[in-house]
């Protein structure tokens, strides 16, 4: 073996060993074309990229010369190893004088010195990596052996650049992988699992320093309100609004991330007193209610801020538990404030707060059900249409009343959602008994909160459920309260005409309650007026609800409206309800609300349509 041979595999053992090491690339292709001017009859190399997506750009050079001679190639975007490159061959110029191919190149190549220069095209299988210049600075061939060897070494730097970059992507992925896991996908900003890390280093350091560390829960308020009008993408980029001004009202070194929804939450460390997160709070309060451009339209915001310092022994769970329990004791105090826990109404409010959680996974851990109560025809005792009644079964507190179900879903803008369910199951539930009776007319009635209506979403969302469902619309009643109306009534009225519009049939539930039901009856396109039980628990012994009764059953017919009187719980209400000629009757003399499955049991019986008799 000569000399050079032995240098060659030399070079090439040296590659091998730091092929799959994380050695960098640089430091190898510098070395490199250093020891190729050592072994080889030349007087500098250098290593150029090229792709089609980029110009030419060196990357190695043995000497300041060599450098130039790439750089020359690099702007000129003109040279051999562009033809190199282009064609796959290597490119041999012995004088370089006598080139035409480039003639800027060559100009001013001589110029600094050059005249022979040798290329290699670098190659991945049919894929084009760049070229390896040799340079030398007098004219004159290489040797057969020296062209090989420098195609040889060509090959090897190749290798090198393919398993670097596999190796660089790599990394780059895991680093975005893990970036991913770590932050938000919308805003950028932290998520919960670098939020606790970060605290339990704060906490560590606060043994150290003896520094107050803070934490900062915000809820904004009425997010939802602004996601349910003006769609998805218009809370996205309010969210994303929100944490830049969050971001910028910061003290460097404070960390703000996003948990998920509207909660934000920052952290402070380094604390010298607590009135410094007083002012921070203050500013942030000021920050937020500052209002904001939504594609031309205007929207104005407060949040909730819940602040709660670090003690001893507190955790980094315990710690963001108490800023958002005191984040919820400024919600109920009417929310755009902020305050640092009150650790005696905490006691008080932890079960209401768990609670208020608990409803938001409700529909994901089916612990929703669907009771129904029939409502009767006067006449005849038949069974023409079914409440809708939610239920909550919760796993640790039994059966929440509806009471509180209903307005605590409507504070957490959890309504449209359990709403939705309510509205599927229901229609499933009707085609079911439908298939089973025959009866093709039983009326499924379904409550509708005044926040679903206005929804922007929700003409849509029913139309889809009634598709999905194969439900006929005129099969559906949806029962509103005057609330709607008194919300908006503009856009109520908008709202139920396209409802009726679709087939569906309206009913004006707890009729008598409100300020201005009687015109109600003439502006709005209802079907059916329910008279509050109230007036019927009274019927008997009081004549002015008796009078409203009847006189409310008789507007109602001038007007083809139908009436159902709610809350019939004696046989003398039954009685006089039917002899007020009151068109159906609902109430616990009649049946009590009762559950799909006893109702699966009914519609078994029936051979047609179901009766009631009592």
């Amino acid at each position: 073996m000569t000399a050079t041979e032995r240098q060659l595999s030399d070079i090439l053992s040296e590659f091998a060993r730091t092929m799959l090491t994380d050695f960098p690339i640089q430091g190898i292709l510098d070395q490199l074309v250093r020891r190729m001017v050592k072994i080889m009859p030349i007087t500098g190399a250098g290593v150029t990229l090229i792709s089609e997506s980029t110009s030419p750009h060196y990357v190695a050079a043995s000497d300041s010369a060599a450098l130039k001679f790439e750089e020359l190639q690099t702007v000129l975007d003109e040279g051999p190893c562009i033809i190199a490159y282009q064609t796959g061959e290597a490119v041999a110029i012995a004088v370089l004088r006598d080139e035409e191919r480039f003639p800027r190149f060559v100009s001013q190549a001589i110029e600094a010195g050059l005249e022979a220069v040798f290329t290699f095209p670098l190659h991945h299988g049919d894929s084009q990596l760049g070229a390896l210049d040799l340079y030398r600075d007098s004219p004159g061939a290489l040797t057969n052996d020296s062209m090989v060897m420098a195609q040889t070494l060509a090959d090897v730097t190749s290798a090198y650049l393919v398993n670097a970059k596999a190796r660089s992507e790599l990394l780059h992925t895991a680093a975005h992988a893990q970036a991913l896991a770590l932050h938000d996908a919308l805003t950028g900003l932290p998520n919960r699992l670098l939020l606790l890390e970060r605290i339990k280093h704060a906490l560590l350091s606060r043994r150290r320093s003896g520094k107050l560390v803070a934490v900062l829960f915000i809820d904004l308020d009425g997010f939802k309100r602004v996601n349910d009008r003006s769609g998805h993408q218009a809370g996205d980029d309010l969210l994303v609004a929100v944490s830049a001004r969050l971001t910028n009202t910061l003290r460097p070194g404070d960390t703000v991330s996003r948990l998920s929804g509207d909660e934000f939450v920052i952290l402070c460390e380094d604390l010298s007193e607590e009135g410094q997160v007083e002012g921070l709070a203050a500013r942030l309060d000021d920050s937020i209610a500052m209002p904001y451009d939504l594609a031309g339209i205007a929207v104005e915001l407060s949040a909730s801020i819940g602040i709660a310092f670090a003690g001893e022994g507190n955790d980094p769970e315990e710690l963001l538990h108490n800023a958002d329990v005191a984040m919820y004791q400024v919600k109920r105090k009417g929310g755009g404030s902020h305050q640092v826990i009150d650790v005696h109404e905490q006691s008080r409010s932890d079960s209401s707060d768990s609670l208020l959680r608990d409803l938001g996974h409700a529909v994901e851990l089916q612990e929703l059900r669907l009771d129904y109560q029939p409502v009767i025809r006067t006449t005849d005792g038949r069974v023409v249409s079914v409440e809708a009644l939610l239920r909550w079964d919760h796993p640790g507190r039994g059966l929440i009343s509806p009471a509180v179900v209903i307005p605590m879903a409507e504070q957490s803008g959890d309504i449209i959602e359990i709403g939705q369910w309510v509205l599927e199951h229901a229609c499933v539930d009707r085609h079911r008994w439908e298939a089973t009776t025959g009866d093709e007319t039983l009326v499924m009635s379904v409550n509708v909160s005044a926040h679903q209506l206005m929804a922007p979403g929700f003409l849509f969302a029913v139309r889809n459920i009634l598709l999905l469902t194969d439900t006929v619309p005129k099969e559906i009643c949806l029962e509103i309260t005057e609330s709607a109306f008194l919300q908006d009534a503009k856009r109520a009225l908008a709202v139920l005409s396209q409802l009726k519009a679709l087939g569906i049939r309206l009913a004006l539930d707890d009729f008598g309650t409100g300020y201005s039901s009687l015109s109600y009856l003439m502006e709005y396109p209802v079907d059916t007026v329910k008279i509050d039980q109230s007036f019927i628990a009274k019927l008997m012994e009081n004549k002015a609800s008796h009078a409203i009764v009847s006189k409310t059953i008789e507007l109602a017919h001038l007007l083809d409206l139908t009436v159902v009187c709610e809350g019939v719980e004696t046989a003398e209400q039954d009685r006089e309800v039917s002899a007020l000629t009151s068109d159906f009757c609902q109430g616990f003399y009649l049946s009590r609300p009762m559950t799909a499955e006893k109702l699966d049991d009914m519609a078994g019986d029936a051979k047609t349509a179901w009766t009631i008799s009592v």
